[in-house]
């Protein structure tokens, strides 16, 4: 006996804040693994710039975190990537917070 539904895919274009919040995770992830060779380079006695690259990719988390959840907003587009992107977004936040909290600690 066949179906009687029919199913329909819409082919839904990314959302820009979800693309800006996704590039601005991995912009920030390199940073983070940019910061780390470096240090493990210079034998942990690049501090001011490591901390420097460090503050910029938590910056860079923040605003990806804000673009991808503004993006929920845009109508007519898939929130797949901003979904993902919001996500990887928060979590490197919630990193660089942890990272930046363990400093102030010590």
């Amino acid at each position: 006996m066949a179906s009687k539904h029919r199913y329909t895919f819409d082919e839904k274009k990314a959302s820009r804040g979800g693309r800006v919040a996704l590039i601005f995770a991995c912009a920030s992830a390199a940073c983070f693994l940019a910061a780390v060779i470096l240090s493990f380079a210079m034998k942990g006695k690049a501090g001011a710039f490591v901390g420097a690259i460090s503050a910029y990719a938590a910056v860079l988390s923040v605003y990806g975190f804000y673009r991808g959840m503004k993006s929920f907003s845009e109508t007519d587009v898939s929130p797949t990537l901003s979904i993902i992107g919001s996500l990887l977004c928060g979590v490197i936040m919630v990193g660089w917070l942890t990272v930046f909290l363990t400093g102030l600690r010590r």
